[in-house]
């Protein structure tokens, strides 16, 4: 089981130790991702083809809950990633007008109705012209929550916001593992689930082996080190740094809502 599947995301608003600081959107992948749309170099669409990757299963929780089966929604969900990849979609996309994960959805709702109309011009003999991925001017827009359709819509935010966490959690792990601080780690992860008025520290102590105010200071900072991370990471998915705090306030929300 992934690390996400049990922890919780940082607070918001956390007062311990100040606000994170603010992230640097020099190296983000969303702009990585618009420069694989416009050029062919190897290091963009290797970028783009890791964040198809970290963002597979979001896409598939939203055909899923578009009713098809395990095996369609599977098959669906590779051919929207073939179709994104080989036609480069991404170069009519524009950070400004919004999020990735707007973005990738946007694209998504799209080719499932442009493959739902082929089913049903198959069905009459053909002649159905084909939804254009151009039928907005401008290109895409940020995606709204159609009205028949909230829990696909919320399956796919669920598990975009998972994936932040795994990537999180996994860079956490790897900056503690390569400080040879491996069982610090393992011992003192659990605590990024408790709220901070109620961290206990002397259980964390024992756990860790260290003394209780050790403990207080080593708690404090992997907490402030995961909101930083996380921080990071929702960075690269939105056009600017001032769109983290309310992308952050979206992803909270919708992770305390009932799946």
């Amino acid at each position: 089981m992934s690390d996400s599947s049990h922890i919780r995301p940082p607070d918001a608003v956390e007062t311990e130790g100040g606000p994170a600081p603010s992230p640097v959107f020099a190296t983000t992948h969303w702009p990585l991702v618009l420069s694989a749309g416009r050029n062919d170099t190897t290091r963009a669409r290797d970028a783009l083809a890791g964040l198809c990757q970290t963002y597979w299963p979001a896409l598939h929780a939203y055909v899923r809950r578009r009713g098809f089966s395990p095996h369609d929604a599977e098959d669906l969900t590779q051919e929207f990633f073939a179709r994104l990849l080989e036609h480069n979609w991404i170069a009519r996309a524009d950070a400004r007008k919004g999020r990735f994960r707007s973005f990738l959805l946007t694209a998504l709702k799209r080719f499932l109705a442009d493959q739902s109309d082929k089913a049903r011009a198959q069905k009459r003999g053909g002649g159905q012209r084909p939804v254009s991925l151009d039928s907005e001017p401008g290109g895409f827009r940020e995606a709204a929550d159609p009205a028949g359709e909230p829990p696909a819509d919320l399956a796919y935010d669920r598990q975009w916001a998972l994936a932040l966490l795994e990537r999180t959690m996994a860079r956490l792990r790897a900056e503690f593992a390569q400080a040879g601080k491996d069982r610090e780690f393992e011992r003192l992860k659990a605590f990024l689930t408790t709220d901070r008025k109620e961290i206990p520290y002397a259980e964390a102590a024992a756990a860790a082996g260290l003394g209780e105010g050790a403990a207080r200071v080593a708690v404090h900072r992997l907490r402030q080190r995961y909101r930083e991370l996380f921080r990071q990471e929702i960075a690269r998915t939105v056009a600017g740094p001032g769109e983290v705090d309310a992308e952050l306030r979206h992803l909270i929300a919708v992770l305390a809502s009932p799946p």
